[in-house]
């Protein structure tokens, strides 16, 4: 069995430590190490992304630009950051995006993570989008619900030492709508407006919850549940990590889906005021997951090898 040789610059970190605990016990997978003292050394860095078969980025956005820029078009990089997100020249690694989105992930030496807010967004926008359910035009909105792991290892700390009495409850953020994944949002979507984008942190550890409130006047024709149900469900037949189910439940929870890799949509509301929620784990396939789904395309491994599926 060949074994891959893969680089992971920023492995201290959340997603990046998340990577390494699902890659290091691989027989097809070869993880490569910087010594202690090279972690911020960018020569030593880039020798590894030159010379191993693939490196996940999982760094502050503009350490990552960085790095790219210093390697000069060698290598095949993966990019956990934001910072490619929207760049025309890297493939967005979203394989259920649209029909051949995971071969150009495949091929392709240049692949960004998408963001893990982003992530639910698009899955539940862009296929309205493409069948034309939704018009482009509409100003849409946008709440999620995540657990403080999406907030890296400084948000973790303030949780678990809980210091601050206000994070036992609920805490909206990103309040003056430039949350650094409105952009992929908008673009990845296909709308022509950024939609209004609420996200909100809870005292848990992992896990989110993306809602997407509608309205049958939104549509192209009145948009029913059924209507959702039905193209969602279509539109994702052939995807193993998309489950789309009506909601017959009374309650969401964010951490439905923790540990797993898959995302659930769920439909409900009512016939005027119809509601879509994704499920899923912020770091699975909102981050860590997803990177590995990535990497296994790219590197021609079955794309499940890895994968927490239920």
């Amino acid at each position: 069995m060949k074994k891959y040789r893969i680089f992971i610059d920023g492995s201290n970190g959340t997603t990046g430590l998340e990577i390494r605990k699902r890659l290091l016990n691989r027989d097809d997978i070869d993880l490569i190490n910087l010594q202690e003292e090279e972690r911020k050394d960018l020569f030593a860095r880039k020798d590894l992304v030159v010379n191993s078969d693939l490196s996940i980025l999982c760094l502050p956005e503009e350490a990552s630009r960085e790095l790219v820029i210093e390697v000069k078009g060698q290598g095949r990089i993966l990019d956990a950051s934001s910072g490619h997100r929207t760049n025309p020249n890297w493939v967005y690694g979203l394989p259920e995006l649209v029909s051949g989105q995971r071969q150009k992930i495949g091929s392709s030496s240049r692949v960004c993570i998408p963001g893990c807010h982003a992530s639910g967004f698009i899955l539940m926008v862009r296929p309205l989008i493409e069948k034309q359910v939704l018009n482009p035009q509409n100003i849409l909105s946008c709440f999620s619900l995540t657990g403080y792991s999406g907030g890296g290892k400084s948000m973790i700390k303030d949780y678990e030492e809980m210091k601050d009495s206000s994070l036992e409850s609920p805490g909206l953020y990103g309040l003056d709508q430039n949350h650094k994944h409105l952009p992929e949002m908008r673009i990845m979507a296909k709308l022509e407006n950024s939609p209004v984008f609420i996200p909100i942190v809870a005292n848990y550890y992992r896990g989110m919850v993306v809602t997407l409130p509608l309205q049958a006047k939104l549509g192209n024709g009145d948009l029913s549940k059924e209507e959702l149900l039905n193209t969602y469900k279509e539109y994702y037949k052939d995807e193993p990590l998309i489950e789309i189910k009506e909601c017959e439940k009374f309650n969401i929870y964010g951490n439905e889906k923790a540990g797993k890799d898959g995302l659930c949509i769920y439909v409900y509301g009512s016939q005027d005021n119809p509601l879509v929620s994704a499920v899923f784990d912020n770091l699975g396939k909102g981050a860590s997951g997803a990177g590995v789904q990535c990497m296994n395309l790219m590197l021609g491994i079955k794309e499940m090898t890895g994968l927490f599926i239920e």
